[in-house]
């Protein structure tokens, strides 16, 4: 799949997953696209846990609440330190952006379909921080994302429908000349 192909046929998978086994070289090759995303000042603040033992997705998944992601085989939770860098200012919310589009359109070249779990883990109850406690992760970093990766089981649906490219994008100046 090239990847104007995989940008258009990406969307947000919340059904349930084949109980297929994502292959750890998958599993890297979607964590290596993620990594190659850009970073603000190349602070590189982005770093990257792949959950593939189904002892530990369980705990994963049994601090979700409520819950998602239930039979997905594998998943990235994605971290994110806050350092500075031009001027004093923080680019890790970009960074972390970056990586996880980045990640979604490798998996979905790859045959995979996720979904990206952020204000669902980092709201006020704070489940990133039981999430990050099961996984080991050290201060200074914060799990900022969950990313479920498998094989959809159902199909996808239809695609959500999105504006007219002429009622988003102008050339020259906003409202603009169409094409």
């Amino acid at each position: 799949m090239d990847v104007f192909e995989a940008i258009v046929s990406r969307r947000s998978y919340r059904g349930r997953y084949k109980p297929v086994p994502v292959p750890r070289d998958d599993l890297e090759k979607i964590m290596q696209a993620g990594l190659a995303a850009p970073s603000g000042c190349n602070k590189q603040t982005v770093s990257l846990i792949a959950v593939d033992d189904p002892a530990v997705m369980k705990k994963l998944l049994g601090v979700i609440d409520p819950p998602v992601a239930e039979t997905a085989p594998a998943a990235i939770c994605v971290l994110s330190q806050r350092i500075n860098a031009y001027r004093d200012k923080c680019f890790a919310v970009q960074d972390y952006s970056a990586s996880i589009m980045n990640m979604l359109l490798a998996a979905t070249a790859l045959g995979y379909r996720s979904c990206w779990y952020e204000g669902h883990i980092t709201d006020d109850d704070r489940i990133c921080d039981k999430m990050a406690e099961i996984l080991n992760v050290p201060e200074g970093y914060d799990l900022v994302c969950f990313l479920p990766v498998g094989i959809p089981a159902e199909e996808d649906g239809k695609p959500p429908k999105k504006m007219p490219f002429g009622e988003r994008a102008w050339f020259n100046s906003f409202m603009g000349s169409k094409m």
